[in-house]
């Protein structure tokens, strides 16, 4: 079968569709990509003062992490649905509804950072004169952005799924492609899309685990430190030289 022939046999691998196509595909990854980066932004935004809030105020906490967590518990077209009415068919709907997904797993993963970062760093810090603002942007956050950044990979992650959903208001980036493709079953549009969903996916998560790991180089370091032998008592630089090290 010559390759012309592809898309009249409706073949799942057909290259005349990629050539053909190829400004469409352009334009629903692009649509896609900045529905997502828009969506995890504000959620990111978002879920930081929530995170703080909770940790600061203990009797938050609940509400807080029930309240998102009930949010990511309703299906995708029952949320559209929700906000359909304050925001119509916009781009709006649907990354309105991408943000409140995300909170939860944001909102988690920060407070999970910053209660790990060990007492006997910020009393270092605090001995050293830090006050809360400073001890917060300079000491916690730069310990707590392990677990701050793997929440916004599956945060990121996920959104990209999620972003499909919006092509039943036309907003669906490569999810449009696949809805257009369905009832006729067009088997070269569906896997490409979806292919390219997959791409867009592991392509974030690496480039997000390359910024985290310039953001983190002391991990690095540590990760790469196998001393042959430990005296009594000895142990590896702790928490208290990692606050040092980012004062």
């Amino acid at each position: 079968m010559n390759t012309r022939g592809c898309l009249a046999a409706n073949d799942w691998i057909c290259g005349e569709y990629l050539r053909s196509r190829a400004q469409e595909l352009t334009d629903a990854t692009i649509q896609h990509v900045w529905i997502t980066a828009i969506s995890v932004a504000i959620g990111l935004l978002v879920a930081f003062p929530l995170a703080l809030l909770a940790r600061s105020r203990p009797s938050f906490a609940g509400p807080v992490l029930g309240l998102t967590t009930l949010l990511y518990t309703i299906p995708s077209l029952a949320m559209f649905s929700l906000l359909l009415p304050l925001f119509g068919l916009s781009a709006g709907l649907v990354i309105t509804g991408l943000v409140l997904y995300s909170l939860t797993i944001l909102v988690r993963n920060i407070i999970a950072g910053l209660e790990s970062v060990p007492e006997e760093a910020r009393e270092a810090a605090r001995g050293m004169g830090y006050g809360p603002g400073r001890l917060l942007w300079e000491v916690e956050l730069p310990l707590a952005l392990p677990a701050l950044m793997a929440g916004l990979r599956i945060a990121t992650v996920s959104t990209i799924a999620l972003t499909t959903v919006g092509s039943i208001v036309g907003r669906g980036g490569l999810g449009n492609l696949i809805e257009d493709a369905l009832p006729s079953f067009f088997k070269a549009q569906v896997l490409t899309a979806s292919v390219l969903c997959v791409l867009l996916a592991v392509v974030a998560d690496l480039l997000l685990l390359g910024v985290q790991r310039l953001l983190t180089p002391w991990t690095r370091i540590r990760a790469t430190r196998t001393p042959r032998r430990k005296a009594p008592g000895a142990g590896a630089a702790g928490p208290v030289d990692a606050a040092k090290a980012v004062s």
